[in-house]
């Protein structure tokens, strides 16, 4: 992923921006204290993509204070995950939010040109997965990827997923979602030639141990290139995906 640092030092050798606008940008403070958060300023100049704001815990007052200190600083555009419906509305009237009630997530700004190297395949196992769906594939685009939605395509009707199959071959990254026994994994992984990230979820009847069994299941995948993120850890996958997408050869 090419970073802010990167960009700038380009636009110096390519003459579009001086010596000392550079100097400026990159000396910034690395962050603010606003009391109760150390907003990172630095983030999206470290690993390229900006610090996201974890939504659940805070108050509608400090998402909203985190999110004001970001715009100021000149971050346009904000990704906010576990957001609750009450602490939208709230923040929803004193800055531009977009809310997505499905995955609780909430957006400042609008989403950018996807710029990755492909498409970013997002299935799910069932229609009971798509609020973690949601939530990788809003990531994802918000991170400047152009996300493909295969939903209900789970193991139970294997017609369902093979009806995707050029989707699926032609995808740079695959995001598989699933509780239940969590199959969906290796399944995917056996059709597919990229990286093909599972997420488990609490989706599941008692002896499923909200997500535990789906989680066991995918981390003794006999699929070669499955990797495994946390249950229901759709922000965590689509940033992956995201990283992936937009790798380039280090010289």
């Amino acid at each position: 992923m090419n970073s802010e640092a990167r960009q700038v030092l380009e636009a110096v050798r390519g003459g579009t921006m001086t010596v000392d606008d550079a100097l400026l940008i990159l000396k910034t403070a690395p962050f603010e204290d606003i009391g109760y958060a150390k907003v990172d300023l630095h983030r999206k100049v470290r690993q390229g993509a900006p610090e996201v704001i974890y939504g659940a815990g805070k108050t509608p007052e400090q998402i909203a204070g985190i999110i004001g200190t970001m715009r100021r600083n000149g971050q346009e555009r904000i990704l906010i995950t576990r957001m609750g419906p009450e602490a939208a509305r709230t923040v929803a009237a004193r800055q531009p939010l977009t809310y997505h009630p499905d995955a609780g997530v909430g957006i400042v700004g609008d989403l950018p040109a996807p710029d990755g190297l492909g498409n970013i395949v997002v299935a799910t196992g069932g229609t009971s997965d798509i609020p973690v769906a949601e939530e990788a594939a809003l990531t994802a685009e918000v991170l400047g990827n152009a996300v493909v939605r295969l939903y209900d395509v789970g193991v139970a009707g294997l017609h369902r997923l093979l009806h995707h199959k050029e989707q699926i071959m032609t995808a740079s990254v695959i995001i598989a979602i699933a509780g239940m026994e969590g199959a969906l994994a290796s399944v995917i992984g056996g059709l597919a030639d990229c990286p093909v990230i599972a997420v488990p979820t609490s989706v599941g009847y008692g002896a499923s141990f909200h997500g535990l069994s789906a989680l066991l299941s995918m981390l003794n995948s006999c699929a070669s290139g499955v990797s495994v993120v946390n249950i229901d850890n759709g922000f965590g996958a689509g940033y992956l995906a995201s990283m992936i997408n937009h790798m380039e050869a280090k010289r």
